[in-house]
């Protein structure tokens, strides 16, 4: 299963991965955004435009 993750102490919780997610796999969330792994499909867009690079995909 290929998933996001949010880097912990890295992501400033700044808002612009949400709108991105084309499955709403990411939820707002205090200190960054919470990702629902069986909605995440891996697609990259959240790892894109995040200013900090605190998210990266596994799997």
């Amino acid at each position: 299963m290929t998933v996001a993750l949010v880097g912990p102490g890295t992501c400033t919780a700044c808002g612009a991965c949400l709108p991105t997610c084309p499955t709403r796999a990411l939820l707002p969330a205090p200190g960054g955004p919470s990702v629902v792994a069986a909605a995440c499909t891996g697609c990259l867009a959240c790892v894109e435009v995040c200013p900090v690079d605190a998210l990266a995909v596994i799997g």
